[in-house]
Formats: structure tokens, sequence, C-alpha cells
């Protein structure tokens, strides 16, 4: 990554595509939901440790995938040059 904006770019990426996968995680529905309520709302949603652990994740993701461009095993811009 040539500069912080690719990088800044890429880990925001990665943190929402991280995110979509860890809001599953650990969900319980309620027994008997309030009238008004949805069936399927979560009971504690603990979203801001969803959202610590997503920007952890994404990291460790985001880190490989520096160290994977910046190794030139991959080269993302000769990928992208060979797509034109």
């Amino acid at each position: 990554m040539d500069n912080w904006v690719t990088g800044a770019f890429v880990y925001v990426v990665v943190w929402w595509v991280v995110l979509f996968a860890v809001l599953p995680w650990g969900v319980r529905t309620p027994e008997s939901p309030e009238p008004g309520m949805a069936s399927s709302a979560p009971v504690e949603p603990r979203i801001l440790r969803k959202f610590m652990i997503t920007s952890l994740v994404a990291l460790l993701v985001w880190l490989v995938i520096f160290g994977i461009e910046r190794s030139g095993i991959i080269s993302f811009r000769d990928m992208a040059r060979d797509m034109f």
C-alpha cells in the first residue's frame, strides 16, 4: 500500500466485512418478546464489545494483507493492471 489513504480504505472495507461476520456471535432472542418487539431482536446485543472484537480482527486481517502486499508475494498493482 503506497500511502496511508489506501491503507485506511482497505482497513475500513475489511472492518465492515468482519463486522457482519461478528454480529451474529452470541445472539440470544427473548423467550417471550414484549408486544411490538420483533421476536428476532437480541436480548443483549453487546454492540460495543462486538465493535472492539471487529476492530482487533480487522487489524489482524489488515496486517496480513499489508504483509503480503509488502513482501511482493501478490502484487495488487499487477493484478489491477492485468484487468485492463
